[in-house]
């Protein structure tokens, strides 16, 4: 029995986008060789659909904290899935998802009940958000480019229009007909067909159309769309003239050497100034968004003029900028390769050095621009080792490590991903690492040291919410225990206190203080005192770390 068209519906087709993209992830991957044969069209997909999910499911989570009553609306739903998917967006693709899935929010948002009072017609509600979809996401590319993700969408949207029947059926629709189109988009892009694959970004969208379908009929899954190769296999491409390659080929050098992305805060007329400025810079420009914020991706040579153009329309940050040839150039070193090696995401400078003295390759990340699963590979690529040991120090990086760690594995490295959710249990792990010794033993060693490792983090509330430790209000101090709000307070140290003792009340034997950007160290000599007064035998060590987003991390083992 079809569904409606509502929140739910909206929640449904999040979780089964993400899960589609999650099991196709790898293969869209493989077959990206359009604009740049990068390797990460399916895990950017992935990831921009992974933050349209959690703005979804915290709209939800919002409403619970309101009583059992209050459930959120479809215009609710749609924004915050349009809002998470565009600062979220990653590589050109996902870019272009991001809009697509804005310009369905802006038919879909503003509609209501009909005026007799009967719900609206999902059925044609979904026809003109399609329609509105492919509309916005042509507007948001400079040059268009035929057999890519934009024909995939104007091909479902055309399906949806010409078909009768309720909202799955018109879903179920643009599904087939997005697959359709799919398979023609070898013979309609010169690089695919030399390839002998379909277009990485138009699979992916593919995928979260069947999400879509399947949403709206409770869930039942839509057949997988047809692979995205030919019989000559996935890896064809790889000897057949590409820009790039992942792991068989020669980067050519061919087109722009960076892709620089960001968010921009702006007008519209200053955007409209940029996006000449920067289709003259380079190519591959996407400008997506509106009402202020603005996803800005483009290729070039120059990346700091790209950024700097950004800065003369507004105000850009989450700025990412990746060489193209890095990777390629990695992959082709020819110096022995080291055994061992340790790659650690940290986000601090302290952090970064300490871990760095260790032996670690370090990936040093700033608060809200967590690092793609291409960083973290090339940082895998830079450790050059046979056997890389890989910690997250996030819990939200499950997903990315994951992506990265998979991606390495297909070109020979051995790579053990350790889930570590705090830089101090990264920092147990560490201590613990022995190269000399067999790898299974000393990953062993790191998981047990990392999870024996409870942790906690302090921030400071940036607004009143509900949290488990109650209500909390703009500028209190949080005290986070293994990722849940456990104490309110006042003041930094104060709250501090509190949280070490309701830890060791559990036991300890070390506890370790991570002083953030502007902790004067007075905090940690008051803490020090705290715990020698409190906890016999018990002994600290402080560490600056300079992370920005917790002006604290405590580690207890």
């Amino acid at each position: 029995m079809p569904l409606p068209l509502d929140a739910d519906a909206v929640r449904a087709w999040c979780a089964l986008a993400l899960d589609a993209l999650g099991r196709s992830r790898e293969e869209i991957d493989a077959i990206n060789v359009y604009p740049v044969a990068d390797g990460d069209t399916g895990t950017n997909l992935y990831l921009t659909v992974e933050s349209a999910a959690r703005a979804v499911e915290a709209v939800f989570e919002g409403h619970a904290t309101t009583g059992p009553v209050s459930r959120p609306g479809l215009a609710e739903a749609v924004r915050a899935m349009a809002h998470g998917a565009l600062i979220g967006a990653r590589g050109n693709s996902g870019t272009i998802l991001a809009q697509l899935l804005r310009g369905m929010a802006e038919v879909l948002a503003p509609a209501a009940p009909a005026g007799d009072g009967s719900p609206p017609d999902d059925a044609a509600l979904l026809r003109r958000a399609l329609r509105r979809a492919v509309e916005s996401a042509y507007e948001g590319v400079a040059r268009p480019v035929e057999g890519t993700v934009l024909t995939v969408a104007a091909a479902a949207a055309e399906a949806a229009a010409t078909t009768g029947g309720d909202g799955a059926a018109v879903a179920r629709a643009a599904y087939d007909g997005a697959a359709a189109a799919l398979q023609a988009t070898p013979g309609q892009l010169e690089v695919l067909g030399r390839a002998g694959v379909v277009d990485a970004g138009g699979k992916g969208l593919v995928e979260v159309l069947g999400a879509l379908a399947g949403a709206l009929t409770g869930g039942t899954p839509v057949p997988r769309p047809p692979a995205g190769t030919d019989p000559r296999g996935t890896r064809a491409w790889q000897t057949e003239g590409c820009p790039a390659d992942l792991g068989g080929g020669t980067f050519t050098g061919a087109g722009p050497a960076f892709e620089v992305i960001y968010l921009l805060e702006a007008d519209d007329a200053a955007v409209a100034r940029l996006r000449t400025r920067l289709d003259a810079l380079g190519e591959s420009l996407v400008v997506v968004g509106g009402d202020g914020l603005w996803n800005v991706h483009v290729h070039v040579d120059d990346a700091g003029a790209a950024v700097e153009a950004g800065v003369d329309a507004g105000r850009p940050y989450r700025i990412r900028i990746t060489h193209f040839g890095s990777a390629a150039e990695e992959r082709t070193r020819v110096a022995e390769p080291v055994q061992r090696a340790v790659v650690a995401v940290v986000p601090g400078a302290g952090l970064a050095a300490l871990c760095g003295e260790a032996g670690a390759t370090v990936v040093a990340v700033r608060p809200g621009e967590p690092p793609a699963a291409g960083e973290l590979l090339q940082a895998i690529r830079r450790a050059h080792a046979r056997e890389v040991v890989l910690l997250p120090n996030d819990a939200d990086l499950r997903h990315t490590a994951a992506a990265a760690a998979e991606q390495a594995r297909t070109e020979g490295v051995r790579v053990a991903l350790i889930p570590t959710r705090s830089p101090v249990q990264g920092i147990a792990a560490l201590a613990v690492h022995e190269s000399g010794r067999r790898f299974d033993e000393d990953v062993v060693a790191m998981t047990a040291a990392a999870g024996a490792t409870r942790y906690a983090e302090l921030v400071v509330a940036e607004r009143q919410s509900w949290t488990m430790a109650g209500v909390c209000q703009a500028g209190d101090v949080l005290g986070l225990i293994d990722g849940d709000v456990a104490v309110i307070g006042a003041e930094l140290a104060g709250t501090a206190a509190t949280v070490l003792d309701r830890m060791l009340a559990a036991g300890g034997e070390m506890v370790t203080l991570v002083l953030g950007d502007g902790v004067p160290d007075a905090v940690a000599d008051r803490l020090r005192r705290h715990v020698r007064r409190s906890h016999l035998a018990v002994d600290t060590v402080v560490y600056r770390g300079g992370q920005q987003a917790a002006p604290l991390l405590i580690g207890i083992e």
